[in-house]
């Protein structure tokens, strides 16, 4: 069997560094934040490129509080794509504000910046671009178009941890943006966890207070907050897991080359990356004319394979209340209906990969 990912592999290469620092955690006691987590906020705002980091409990939150500290509240409009997990969506809906659609670019499936424009009202307040699958959105023009319009812009770094847009790291591109620390992404913890990195000291103390219940002391609630906190053992966990994620990026790019060497481009057509950017491939979303039969073929030779995602979010029926129809953004929907992505983790072997080519290329066939 080929897994879609491999954490099990991946835990017993650092097992050591791992068990050290979970040990340091039980004997400290101190499993709410803490300096374990505060030099993970440290490390990991160096790592981005960006001035502080704020830990929180998972990726959703970090979107949230994103939001709330760049001023969008009830009323207030949003843009971003409807090909996204649907956190981005719905931290947009905590906030009371409403999430406005538009299309992706189809080779890249990020956010389309020459449709940004026409979308813009008096209401809207923010952009959210979505540095999808590990490939950064085209940021230059986002801000531009954010900044002629007086409009607060925030990544979805969520797949993106070290992508580069033209020598710059994700999460530094914008004065906010949201990582996710979901254990199956490229820098993943061993539960929930998320993140919110800034250039403002401002945007930092306020998602600082938010975290924890809005307090700047303890008992002291300066404005409504919520429990978004950190524990420490994902803060150790991913302050042992930095140090190792430039070397297992390096390894998806290279698993990524593979697969490009390898894969019949008559069989499926494979993903592009941006010019001038580094893309640390969270996922290898080809696309197939006929998806669900090459994935059954697949799964029958053992090997497996994800779909991200196989309904946007402007269909999911939980955002019907967005007013938005089949057919109102046809670049996402068909990216929808035709990505499949193939295994892709560090441990990966060439042997593998060219496994996986050849029953794609098989069931092409079939």
């Amino acid at each position: 069997m080929i897994p879609f990912a491999d954490l099990q592999s991946q835990y017993r290469g650092i097992k050591g560094e791992i068990d050290a620092a979970v040990g340091r955690v039980l004997d400290s006691a101190q499993f709410i934040l803490g300096e374990e987590v505060a030099a993970f906020e440290r490390d990991f705002a160096q790592y981005c490129q960006a001035s502080e980091t704020v830990a929180v409990n998972s990726g959703t939150s970090a979107l949230h509080l994103a939001l709330l500290a760049a001023g969008v509240g009830p009323g207030d409009e949003v843009i971003t794509v409807p090909f996204t997990f649907v956190a981005t969506v719905s931290a947009i809906g905590y906030t009371g504000a409403r999430a406005v659609f538009v299309d992706i670019e189809p080779e890249y499936f990020t956010i389309d910046p020459a449709k940004i424009e026409a979308a813009i009202t008096p209401r809207t307040r923010a952009i959210i671009p979505v540095h999808l699958y590990g490939q950064p959105a085209d940021m230059d023009p986002i801000l531009d178009i954010a900044s002629r319009h007086r409009l607060a812009v925030i990544e979805d770094a969520a797949q993106a941890h070290g992508a580069e847009y033209h020598g710059r790291r994700c999460g530094s591109l914008a004065e906010i943006a949201g990582f996710s620390f979901y254990p199956g992404k490229n820098l993943g913890a061993y539960g929930e966890g998320g993140g919110v990195t800034t250039t403002r000291a401002d945007v930092a103390k306020t998602c600082r207070t938010l975290r924890d219940w809005g307090q700047e002391k303890r008992y002291e609630h300066r404005v409504k907050g919520f429990n978004y906190r950190m524990d420490a053992i994902q803060g150790a966990i991913l302050r042992v897991k930095l140090r190792h994620l430039e070397a297992w990026t390096e390894k998806r790019r290279q698993v990524a080359a593979w697969y490009a060497e390898t894969l019949d481009p008559e069989s499926v057509r494979l993903p592009k990356a941006r010019s001038g950017c580094r893309h640390v491939y969270h996922v290898f979303a080809v696309r197939a004319d006929d998806r669900e039969t090459l994935r059954d073929v697949l799964g029958k030779q053992g090997i497996q394979t994800g779909i991200h995602y196989p309904i946007p979010v402007h269909l999911q029926p939980a955002h019907a209340d967005l007013g938005y129809h089949a057919g109102d953004f046809p670049n996402a929907e068909a990216a929808a209906r035709e990505v499949l992505s193939l295994p892709l983790f560090p441990e990966m072997s060439r042997d593998q990969v060219e496994t996986v080519a050849s029953a794609v290329s098989a069931a092409a066939r079939v």
